[in-house]
């Protein structure tokens, strides 16, 4: 860990490392490299990405959701492919680099991998579309060890609403629901972020098991559609689900938040979708040389842990940073090695060590481990959903 880390926050990272939601790793590994963890060597250090193997371990990173993203822009059969490329990326980089990661898949398998000093991985499958409306597919894919699914990226799916997408279901279809239910029997994490509040709500009436923002902050204090609401986030204390707060500029600083609202119209008027994640995040790479943004801080992702806090509870708040998900991070959380800072910053704040534990890995084991017993019970009493869309909603699948 860096050296001006106090010993406070080292010990308390020593016996609760960070389990951070949302890491997009395999995608940057795919568009730098095309998957060759030869040439991307994350045990060498320095990378050009926000994460290797030497920061995470500065960071005291303990557990990661590994993404297995694949932008909206991908459709059907191609969504698929590209899905379960990223999922292989990731069982290739677990195997790589077996004295520093350990595929998980449970609670148990997580708390296995940190006690032999391995950052235990897990992953998560950012997006309703690469199911292609497809319950079986959902099922294959938690085989392969995904254990939580976004039900949208930034595109409505034919079955739910996004946050940054025009509405037309109203939240959840009636496959919609029963997606999230067909989820809840399997074990795997409902992800709430990238959805509308509609879905948010809607998510939260049928779901059976505490659900997850992965990589979500406080619209409260930034008032950005990929934020959550007050009215959900007091929902969670019943759900008993958690908000791992984002550290992405545009999602925590509001001066940021103004600034990418100038840089989503400038890319309309060039014929780039503000929705087209890869397009765009590109547009805006380039924009930002000749008209620089603000810059977030640490205290900005201070000001939603304590927000999420204050509405839901401190057993309902964690951590999701999105590294390599986003090309500039807040200063001070530049790249996996921020994590002491944010601690230390809140331990100022007055955040106890029991407060942190829960922060930075508690809630969210917790979480990972009542979804699987909760899974037991319910797979007790109903197979495998054999619903589909076009039964449910009159659509075509």
């Amino acid at each position: 860990m860096p050296e001006h880390t106090s010993e406070r926050i080292r010990a308390l990272l020593r016996d609760h490392p960070v389990l951070d939601g949302h890491n997009d790793l395999p995608w940057e590994a795919r568009e730098r490299v095309g998957y060759d963890w030869g040439r991307l060597d994350l045990a060498a250090g320095g990378l050009p990405t926000h994460t290797d193997l030497p920061r995470l371990r500065e960071g005291g990173v303990g557990a990661q959701f590994w993404s297995v993203f694949v932008p909206a822009t991908l459709q059907g059969d191609a969504a698929l492919a590209a899905t379960l490329e990223q999922v292989d990326a990731v069982h290739s980089m677990v195997r790589r680099y077996p004295r520093d990661l350990a595929l998980a898949t449970s609670r148990r398998e997580v708390e296995a991998a940190v006690a032999r000093g391995r950052v235990a991985s897990l992953m998560g499958a950012e997006g309703g579309h690469s199911i292609d409306s497809s319950l079986g597919t959902l099922r294959m894919l938690f085989a392969l060890g995904v254990r939580y699914l976004t039900l949208t990226h930034n595109d409505n799916v034919p079955w739910a609403d996004s946050a940054t997408d025009e509405p037309c279901h109203g939240g959840l279809t009636t496959f919609g629901r029963e997606v999230v239910r067909e989820m809840n029997r399997l074990g795997m994490l409902v992800d709430l972020s990238h959805v509308a509040a509609t879905t948010m709500h809607d998510a939260l009436d049928v779901a059976e098991s505490p659900v997850l923002f992965s990589h979500s902050s406080a619209r409260a204090v930034c008032d950005h559609p990929r934020n959550v609401p007050d009215d959900v986030l007091e929902r969670l204390t019943a759900n008993g689900g958690v908000c791992l707060v984002t550290f992405v500029p545009k999602f925590v600083s509001p001066a940021v938040r103004e600034w990418d609202l100038e840089a989503a119209d400038a890319a309309l008027a060039a014929g780039v979708s503000p929705a087209d994640h890869v397009a765009y995040t590109a547009f805006a790479a380039a924009r930002r040389r000749t008209h620089p943004a603000p810059q977030a801080t640490v205290a900005d992702v201070v000001a939603h842990c304590e927000h999420v806090r204050e509405a839901a509870g401190v057993e309902h708040v964690g951590l999701g940073g999105d590294y390599d998900g986003v090309d500039v991070q807040p200063v001070g959380l530049e790249d996996v090695r921020g994590y002491p800072r944010l601690l230390a910053a809140l331990a100022e704040r007055g955040w106890s060590d029991a407060d942190l534990a829960a922060l930075t890995s508690g809630n969210a084991l917790r979480v990972l481990g009542e979804a699987e017993e909760r899974a037991g019970a319910l797979a007790a009493t109903r197979g495998p959903s054999l619903a589909r869309i076009e039964d449910l909603d009159g659509v075509p699948a």
